[in-house]
């Protein structure tokens, strides 16, 4: 998911690390302890977008409620599952193979 629609309008989304402390400032709560909350995953979101647009330049002003509001639930869900695809990915390493000196 690297772009969201809102308002008819795409707008450049990703994890960066500003979204994450951004995420930190609004919530008082790491990112690690959204779980499944869905207000958390939209103000998540959220941080995620302002970032991006940040980074590439592109105007952003939907404060957290105007942006909710415009928020279509599908955009939501597929956000859900890139951080649950994500999450999973992050946690899992390549096991290495052990290699025999023989």
């Amino acid at each position: 998911m690297d772009k969201i629609k809102v308002y008819g309008k795409e707008y450049p989304m990703r994890m960066t690390m500003g979204a994450m402390l951004r995420f930190q400032r609004e919530t008082g709560k790491d990112v690690s302890q959204m779980g499944t909350d869905v207000s958390l995953m939209i103000v998540f979101l959220h941080c995620c977008v302002t970032s991006a647009c940040n980074a590439d330049g592109v105007t952003f002003d939907l404060d957290l409620d105007k942006f909710a509001d415009g928020l279509d639930m599908n955009v939501l869900n597929d956000f859900a599952e890139s951080l649950s695809a994500g999450t999973g990915d992050s946690k899992k390493k390549p096991e290495k193979t052990p290699t025999s000196a023989n």
